[in-house]
């Protein structure tokens, strides 16, 4: 079963997957323990079998260690046999500069993964 779901709290994002190939990641990211929060997901994107999948990161914040972890994430999707086909849609603020760093630098480190930059006026 690759269907999952995490509820966004205050401090954690949204992870939604559905077997229909897109992944949503959205909302704030800065809890108190990243690691234990992020490696159930990395354990489930190291198993996932989807040929194709679209990934959806929209971070009204996220705090470095929780950037670190995300990253980790995209590395394990990136490198799974199964999906041969991986697209990342990076939605940032307005004049949000270092959101749109921060998805250049992941995309530098990914082989297979294509990114494409959306600029919105606010998050929701």
């Amino acid at each position: 079963m690759n269907e999952i779901y995490v509820n966004a709290t205050s401090s954690t994002p949204l992870f939604s997957y559905e077997d229909n190939g897109r992944l949503i990641i959205k909302g704030r990211s800065l809890p108190e323990d990243a690691a234990s929060f992020y490696n159930p997901l990395i354990a489930w994107a190291r198993e996932v079998t989807v040929s194709s999948m679209t990934v959806e990161i929209a971070f009204e914040y996220m705090n470095s260690a929780s950037a670190m972890k995300l990253l980790e994430l995209l590395k394990v999707l990136d490198a799974n046999n199964h999906i041969m086909d991986l697209n990342v849609n990076w939605f940032f603020e307005e004049g949000d500069d270092d959101s749109l760093e921060n998805g250049q630098t992941f995309e530098e480190l990914m082989l297979k993964a294509r990114f494409r930059y959306h600029e919105i006026l606010e998050m929701v």
